[in-house]
């Protein structure tokens, strides 16, 4: 794959089921398959799995009972369970390093029939606790708790630090293949544990972990029955180096040389997110501090006329016009040396002044992102033993990283923008037809991946099944939420129990639940939550492309004042 996949690895998004314009008549509405609902089954011993799971180049390692409240989850305790670890596939790479793909598997003694395929964060590399998260920050609930046999892995490589990039295949285990090798694998444990196959699987993540979700659903559509999407990285390769030249702008606006973040400071990000809701709030009828309509909210806030310009020092109270510039560019799509657009455009919203924001626009580009386009996804790689990251994103040029994660070499024959993105992201045909479901969510404060790139990814698959998608994927944008989590947001919701009753009883989702996580929350606080919002907000989250309006009367702090329109 070459540099020109860059332009097809998103011009798919907006072609996909482009016509030739002549025939505007509607295909009648497909009925999907419905699938059944599954049943569960109960764990009798444990200890002695150790010996009884066998798998072609598989090695269990302990199988430890765990009591219940070992593990609780919002101050619950978690059921008894099993925790089985092992690992796959041990080799010696390319580097001389040792490799293998180290998973863990949970599997309840009260089982619910079903599989959750834990798809991790970063860059992988460690083995967390296999819990199966169910979206948003601070959870009440997850998987395990609700009866799923749940597996995490770390994707082929035991640390969580880039180096395994020099090995060709810990590249191919991270971007796709670990989870067609441990998914197999995780089936037959369960086999054996219980004595029969789950009946429902479902994989989700958030960040990374929606990357592999929805590389999953385009590469194992038979796998797996329903897919849990969360903030996606689905262009990975490519938000890093959008992320690499936002480094570039906030170090050229730094008032102190090499502190990225006195590019754009924490009063002047306060000072924008204010003038956005100033322009944006009460677009859905309740100034409340949330931004519901983000695309009208595109259309009515101007950073160049909202914002007011320095007229001398930069005091927080203004912006320079080289600020507005910068930030405003990078905002509508981060460009290349050559003007060549990198990734995706960036919603103005409310959860620009936060500290999570800032971490992952000021220190991400110099560190992981840096990290993760040199050594992994680059061909060739940079040489781990004199990477310097800073260095790499600062004095690095832009048209040389993209053209680098789309080339290949003898050594490295599949490209980063092959084995980290989705093979054909609007063609979910497979997952369609065989009943599957995808739920995806947003965050609209996201500082890394963008929303705007997964609403192009949305609109692309409405136009590649006949304007609408609705009957098997649905997606939830949240307002003010950053990075899978935090923000000024209502950031709490179970969207795994609605992804459930889909796919297994028909249910299509139209609305998430969702609450603010204010002081006392047994999730754990939000401290990005306005002190002005009630501790226990509540939101509906509107499946796409519907927002939640004010019904004009009522307590602003509560769902069921707010309809989706």
């Amino acid at each position: 794959m070459n540099r020109h996949h860059t332009a097809a690895a998103f011009a798919v998004l907006g072609m996909a089921g482009c016509g030739t314009g002549h025939d505007t008549t509607q295909p009648a509405a497909q009925v999907l398959p419905q699938l059944s609902q599954a049943t569960g089954a109960t764990l009798t011993a444990c200890a002695e799995l150790a010996t009884r799971i066998a798998y072609p180049d598989t090695t269990i390692t302990a199988a430890n009972p765990v009591a219940a409240g070992v593990l609780t989850v919002g101050g619950k305790p978690v059921p008894a369970h099993c925790q089985v670890k092992g690992e796959m596939l041990r080799r010696t790479g390319a580097d001389g390093k040792a490799y293998a793909i180290g998973f863990e598997m949970r599997l309840p003694v009260a089982w619910n029939g079903r599989f959750f395929y834990q798809a991790n964060g970063g860059v992988d590399g460690s083995v967390v606790p296999a819990t199966g998260p169910v979206g948003g920050g601070g959870p009440l609930d997850n998987a395990l708790n609700q009866g799923f046999a749940v597996l995490s892995s770390d994707a082929g490589h035991a640390s969580p630090t880039p180096d395994f990039g020099i090995d060709p295949q810990a590249r191919l285990d991270y971007g796709y293949q670990a989870v067609g090798k441990l998914t197999p694998m995780a089936k037959a444990v369960i086999r054996t544990a219980y004595g029969k196959a789950p009946d429902r699987s479902y994989i989700g993540g958030c960040s990374n972990g929606g990357r592999h979700t929805m590389v999953a659903a385009a590469r194992y559509a038979d796998q797996y029955d329903g897919f849990l999407v969360g903030d996606p990285g689905f262009r990975l390769p490519l938000a890093a180096i959008a992320n690499i030249a936002g480094g570039k702008a906030y170090a050229g606006l730094a008032s102190t040389p090499g502190d990225l973040g006195s590019g754009f400071t924490p009063a002047e990000r306060k000072l924008v997110s204010n003038a956005v809701l100033a322009k944006c709030d009460a677009l859905d009828g309740a100034a409340d501090g949330l931004v519901q309509d983000t695309g009208a909210c595109q259309a009515a806030f101007d950073i160049a006329r909202d914002v007011t310009t320095c007229g001398g020092a930069r005091d927080g109270t203004c912006l320079t016009a080289a600020q507005k510039t910068g930030i405003a560019g990078l905002f509508a799509g981060a460009k290349t040396e050559t003007g060549t657009k990198i990734y995706a455009s960036f919603p103005w919203d409310a959860g620009l002044a936060t500290d999570g924001w800032a971490s992952w626009k000021f220190s991400s580009p110099l560190t992981r992102d840096a990290g993760a386009v040199g050594l992994i996804w680059s061909v060739p790689p940079e040489n781990p033993a004199t990477f310097d990251g800073t260095a790499f994103a600062l004095n690095g040029n832009l048209d040389t990283m993209l053209a680098r994660v789309g080339a290949t070499s003898a050594t490295y024959p599949e490209s980063a923008l092959s084995f980290m993105l989705p093979p054909d992201p609007a063609n979910l045909a497979a997952l369609k037809n065989r009943g599957a479901r995808m739920l995806v969510y947003h965050g609209t404060s996201d500082p890394i991946f963008s929303s705007d790139d997964t609403t192009a990814w949305y609109d692309a698959l409405r136009k590649a099944n006949g304007g609408d998608s609705s009957n098997f994927a649905r997606f939830f944008r949240i307002p003010g939420m950053n990075h899978c989590a935090g923000g000024p947001a209502t950031d709490q919701f179970d969207a795994l129990t609605p992804l459930v009753a889909w796919v297994e009883q028909g249910q299509a989702p139209d609305v998430l639940q969702a609450s603010a996580r204010g002081a006392g929350n047994p999730g754990g606080v939000n401290a990005d939550v306005p002190a002005s919002w009630s501790p226990t907000r509540t939101r509906p989250l509107c499946a796409y492309p519907k927002v939640a309006k004010y019904k004009g009367s009522g307590d602003v702090e509560q769902a069921a004042n707010f309809t989706c329109q």
